[in-house]
């Protein structure tokens, strides 16, 4: 199994050399990859319920620094050497296709092949209004972008007619270093997301997913049995996820569906979700403060990662 963490591009540690030692940092400890969150604004009013927090609330305050995932990574494509870099996840409608298409591709380009391209299509109606972006027709845009990138990175000379992106023929270059594409990992969880992944994923993606390793792989099994119904070859999508982590000194009751407790309990409830076929997990380390968040990475590294390696 591999392990990626998220990196800290918000909240009061967010900032320049933070994010450079943290990032290598986890190469050091022996991480596979890095992670950003993807937020563009954020309004100082949320109706919005955030699907991946307990009391529904968006977890950053608006009056914290927030920055661009996509940015952070070229960046980290230069203060670093072999480790993945991810982002979980791109919101597809946020931005046109062929401009993140295009920074997407370099940054493949400039890290000599590690980026993950998480993608999915957002959950917050205010960020698109302010954004100008349809939230209503979010899935729909997304579909339709994945299918244009994939002629962009895969055409010399690419041309697209569709619902809402049309261009004649353009010159695309370069194409991803990384052969035959930049790997897509498609998040969200519900019925919608599994189809999506189903038709242009090379993994599923969930985010921060309530549930047990048993529901995981049923869900799961419908990814599979939709990539076949695409035509597909179901073996050729792999399932990852994000988790939240919370590691303690002492040991703490179990929920199925949750990883906190001590480095122990930790490693034993992983290897539930190693036995259904996770392959690869980004890691939400959930204390607040970053030196103790730090202190926590480390001691996953040390004596948690041995156990499923």
């Amino acid at each position: 199994m591999k392990f990626g963490l998220f990196l800290p591009i918000s909240g009061r540690a967010a900032g320049p050399a933070t994010l450079m030692n943290a990032a290598r940092q986890a190469e050091a400890l022996g991480y596979d990859s890095v992670w950003c969150a993807d937020r563009i604004i954020i309004p100082w009013e949320i109706k919005t319920p955030y699907p991946y927090s307990e009391g529904r609330s968006f977890i950053v305050p608006p009056d914290r620094p927030f920055f661009e995932p996509l940015t952070c990574l070229a960046f980290l494509a230069g203060c670093t050497e072999k480790i993945s870099l991810g982002i979980s996840v791109l919101v597809l409608p946020y931005r046109h296709p062929l401009y993140w298409a295009k920074v997407a591709t370099t940054i493949d380009h400039l890290s000599k092949g590690r980026l993950i391209l998480g993608v999915g299509v957002g959950w917050m109606v205010e960020e698109f209004e302010a954004l100008g972006a349809n939230f209503s027709k979010r899935g729909e845009l997304s579909d339709e972008q994945l299918d244009l990138v994939r002629l962009l990175w895969e055409k010399d000379r690419p041309r697209f007619e569709g619902r809402h992106y049309r261009f004649g023929e353009i010159a695309f270059y370069p194409k991803p270093l990384q052969k035959p594409r930049i790997p897509i990992w498609v998040g969200g969880e519900g019925t919608r997301a599994q189809r999506r992944a189903a038709a242009y994923g090379d993994a599923w993606f969930p985010y921060f997913v309530r549930m047990t390793p048993r529901e995981l792989a049923r869900r799961f099994d419908n990814v599979k049995r939709q990539a076949a119904k695409a035509g597909r070859d179901p073996e050729r999508v792999r399932l990852n996820c994000c988790l939240p982590i919370e590691i303690s000194r002492e040991s703490l009751r179990q929920e199925e569906d949750r990883l906190r407790g001590s480095a122990e309990q930790i490693a034993a409830a992983l290897k539930g979700y190693e036995k259904i076929g996770v392959e690869h997990l980004a890691l939400q380390f959930m204390v607040p403060h970053w030196p103790e968040r730090m202190g926590q990475i480390e001691r996953f590294a040390r004596v948690v990662m041995p156990v499923l390696r």
